[in-house]
C-alpha cells in the first residue's frame, strides 16, 4: 500500500527507504532541526483532521464558531471599505469562497484574517490584476502557461481540478526565452506600469487569476459529492523526473518567488501536491527545496516513489482521469491543451462545437455565476485588440438549486444575522448533483431566474463561487 503521508511529516523522504532530507552538522542546525521536528509533528495532527474531514471550514461545513468568525470578518471588511455586501443593486464584491479561504489560511483569526485580505486588495490595486487579465496578450499568456502547472482537464474524487506540471520542460533555452519576452513591454508591463511585482509573476498571476475566474467556478457547477461546497482549490501533479541539481537550483528564484506571492494573495487554493520522479539526491536537495513554501504548503506535499504513483494518485483521482505517463488511461501530457470529460465537455457543448479543439487558448472568464445567464467568455488582447468573445452558453447546469431540500444548494452570501450558514446548510452536505432540473426554494418550483432566496426567514442574495 502506497505511503500518504505527507513530507513535512516525515523525517525521511517518503518512497526513498529511510534517507535523510537533511544533515545537521552543528549545534545550531541541531536546534533548528528540533524546531521543524515540532512544527511537523503539530502539523502532522493537523493533517490527520484535513483528511478526516476534509470539507471542514468550506462553506456549508462550518462550526458555530466559524460561522461566528465569518460574520465578524465580512463586517469588519465592511466597516475599512474593503467589502461591499450584497444588495437589491448587485452581488457582493467579493464571494463567500474567497473569504472562507482568507479565513481558513489564518485558522479563522479574524484580525489576521483582514490584514491578510486588505494587503491582497492593495496588491491587487497596484497591480491592476484585473486589468491585466482582461487585456493581455493571449500569447503571453500562453508563453506563462507554458512554464506554469496546467489543468489537465480532468478533476479528482471531490470534484477537484487536477493540474500536471513537468518540471524538466523548464530547462535553460525555455526559461531564457521566458525570461527575454517578459522584459519586452507589452500588455502586461503597460497595465502593470507601477507595479513592484515583476513582469514575469504578473503572467504568473494571470494564471491564478484563470483558475480563480474559470476553472473553479466551472468546476462548481459540475455534478460531484458535495455541491452544496464549492470547488476552491487544485490538486497538483509534479513530475521532475530527468532534473538534473542544476536546473533545481536554477529554479529557485522562480519558484521560490512563486510561491511566496501565492501564499500571500491566492491562500487555500492548493489541496495537494504529488511529486513524482525524484532523482536519487532529491532527499538532499528537498532539504534546502522546501524552505521556499511556507508550512502549510510543505504539509500538502507527497513525495512518491515509482511503485507508490499509481496506488496513491487512485485514491484521490479516478484511473479514467490520470495521465497515461502514471498508469492511467488519460490521453494528456503536459503542454497539451485540456482533455475535458464527458460532464464538462456536455455543459461546453457549444465551446466544442465552435472550435476546432474543443478548446480556445487565451484568458477565460465564468460569467453570471450558476444561473441561466452564465456564459464562457473569452477575454484579453489579440493582435494588439481586446477581445471578449462568448465562447459557450452552458444553459443545462448539472447541480440541482434546492434550498431546505434534499439535493445541492447554490452558494449563498453570508446573513447579517448569525446561524444562518454552516450548520443550517449542512443538513444537505450529503447531496448528490444530478442532471438539470427546475430550481426550487422551500419546496417551490421556479423558472430557474431567483434574485434572492429565502433561507431560514432570512433573504439571501444568490452569490457566485
Amino acid at each position: 500500500m502506497a505511503n500518504t503521508t505527507p513530507a513535512a511529516h516525515e523525517e525521511t523522504a517518503n518512497g526513498h527507504h529511510g534517507q535523510p532530507l537533511t544533515k545537521t552538522v552543528s549545534a545550531a542546525s541541531n536546534a533548528s532541526h528540533k524546531r521543524a521536528k515540532s512544527f511537523r509533528q503539530e502539523t502532522a495532527k493537523e493533517f490527520q483532521a484535513r483528511e478526516k474531514h476534509p470539507l471542514a471550514g468550506h462553506f456549508g461545513h462550518l462550526t458555530s464558531d466559524q460561522e461566528s468568525a465569518a460574520h465578524e470578518f465580512r463586517r469588519e471588511l465592511s466597516e475599512k471599505g474593503l467589502y461591499t455586501p450584497a444588495s437589491e443593486k448587485g452581488q457582493a464584491s467579493h464571494d463567500d469562497t474567497t473569504l472562507l479561504r482568507f479565513l481558513r489560511a489564518r485558522k479563522f483569526d479574524v484580525p489576521s484574517a483582514v490584514v491578510q485580505f486588505s494587503d491582497t486588495e492593495k496588491w491587487r490595486q497596484d497591480t491592476k490584476i484585473e486589468q491585466l487579465y482582461d487585456t493581455i496578450d493571449i500569447n503571453e499568456y500562453e508563453q506563462a502557461r507554458s512554464v506554469y502547472p496546467q489543468w489537465t482537464g480532468r478533476r479528482d474524487r471531490r470534484g477537484i481540478p487536477v493540474y500536471l506540471f513537468k518540471v524538466g520542460h523548464l530547462n535553460d533555452k525555455t526559461m531564457n526565452a521566458y525570461a527575454k519576452s517578459t522584459s519586452h513591454k507589452h500588455s502586461t508591463s503597460q497595465v502593470a506600469g507601477s507595479s513592484k511585482t515583476p513582469d514575469r509573476m504578473l503572467r504568473l498571476f494571470a494564471l491564478y487569476e484563470s483558475m480563480t475566474h474559470f476553472i473553479l467556478p466551472l468546476c462548481s457547477v459540475l455534478p460531484r459529492e458535495h455541491p452544496e461546497t464549492p470547488v476552491d482549490s487544485t490538486n497538483n501533479i509534479v513530475d521532475i523526473s530527468g532534473v538534473g541539481l542544476k536546473t533545481f537550483w536554477n529554479l529557485k528564484n522562480h519558484m521560490q518567488d512563486a510561491s511566496t506571492l501565492a501564499t500571500a494573495h491566492y491562500p487555500e487554493t492548493l489541496d495537494r501536491i504529488f511529486i513524482i520522479g525524484a532523482p536519487s539526491f532529491f532527499p538532499t536537495v528537498w532539504g534546502w527545496v522546501k524552505r521556499w513554501f511556507d508550512p502549510v504548503t510543505v504539509s500538502k506535499i507527497f513525495i512518491l516513489s515509482s511503485n507508490e504513483v499509481l496506488p496513491t494518485l487512485e485514491k484521490y483521482i479516478d484511473k479514467k482521469n490520470i495521465p497515461k505517463k502514471y498508469g492511467g488511461e488519460l490521453d494528456y501530457e503536459f503542454g497539451m491543451l485540456p482533455n475535458l470529460d464527458d460532464d464538462t465537455k456536455q455543459l461546453l457543448s457549444d465551446l466544442q462545437h465552435t472550435t476546432e479543439s474543443g478548446w480556445t487558448i487565451g484568458p477565460i472568464r465564468w460569467v453570471g455565476g450558476d444561473g441561466p445567464g452564465a456564459r464562457v467568455v473569452a477575454v484579453g488582447s489579440e493582435n494588439g485588440h481586446k477581445r471578449s468573445k462568448v465562447l459557450a452558453l452552458p444553459d443545462h447546469l448539472p447541480v440541482n438549486h434546492v434550498i431546505n431540500g434534499e439535493t445541492g444548494v447554490a452558494p449563498l452570501n453570508f446573513s447579517d444575522t448569525p446561524g444562518t450558514l454552516g450548520a443550517d446548510l449542512t443538513a444537505v452536505k450529503k447531496a448528490k448533483a444530478t442532471s438539470a432540473k427546475p430550481l426550487e426554494v422551500n419546496g417551490e418550483r421556479s423558472n430557474g431566474v431567483l434574485p434572492e432566496a429565502t433561507v431560514n426567514g432570512q433573504m439571501e442574495a444568490l452569490a457566485i463561487s
